[in-house]
């Protein structure tokens, strides 16, 4: 009785590599939080030795801002496609707006917040952090200035009002980690509302996606 040989698997390149780790470290950080990525665990979710990992990334902090990095990014570009660029600059604010309250993105409100509360301790965390909110700020801002140019929106300072709106956001991402036990009907409306006011949209026009 004779046995098949076992086919070695293909060795990965170590671009392929570091990506598999930075996104099993996102993945981590988005359901775990930034404070559990360590190299021991992401090393356990790969199933290989710790080693492996430090080669890629020379320390646990650097895998932390980098993991938030991507996390970070993919997250945007799932609220704000470039797919979507074609579309009326309204209908892409109300689907970003839309999707920035669904459950499936509950977890980027609570890695914002855990980043931000720890990039006060950490220098690296916290300049990656403010990379980001300034890709942001311009990604948003494009979309209003867009939106003015057609005739959709009116104001006089799109980086304004998108300020103003991110910080609605960020303002209903602080109550992330509630039980749920107080709501209000004003929290399902307080961003689309502020958006709306912001850049002279009448109510309820945001709340939709025509």
């Amino acid at each position: 009785m004779t046995s098949t040989p076992r086919s070695p698997r293909a060795r990965k390149t170590p671009a392929e590599r570091r990506a598999e780790i930075l996104r099993t470290a996102a993945r981590l950080a988005l359901e775990r939080g930034l404070e559990r990525v360590t190299m021991q665990l992401v090393a356990e979710e790969l199933g290989v030795r710790p080693g492996l990992i430090s080669h890629y990334f020379a320390s646990a902090d650097l895998l932390l801002c980098e993991a938030f990095a991507r996390a970070a990014t993919r997250e945007r570009e799932a609220l704000l496609p470039d797919g979507e660029a074609g579309l009326p600059p309204g209908q892409r604010l109300s689907r970003f707006l839309r999707r920035i309250g669904d459950e499936d993105f509950a977890d980027l409100g609570r890695l914002w917040l855990n980043a931000r509360h720890l990039a006060r301790y950490r220098p690296n965390l916290r300049r990656v952090v403010g990379e980001q909110e300034a890709v942001m700020r311009d990604v948003l801002t494009s979309v209003i200035e867009e939106g003015v140019r057609t005739g959709d929106f009116t104001t006089d300072d799109p980086l304004g009002a998108c300020v103003v709106i991110l910080v609605a956001i960020d303002g209903l991402d602080s109550y992330a980690n509630e039980d749920g036990s107080f709501a209000h009907p004003v929290l399902d409306t307080l961003v689309t509302a502020t958006a709306e006011r912001e850049l002279g949209l009448p109510t309820g026009s945001l709340r939709g996606d025509d």
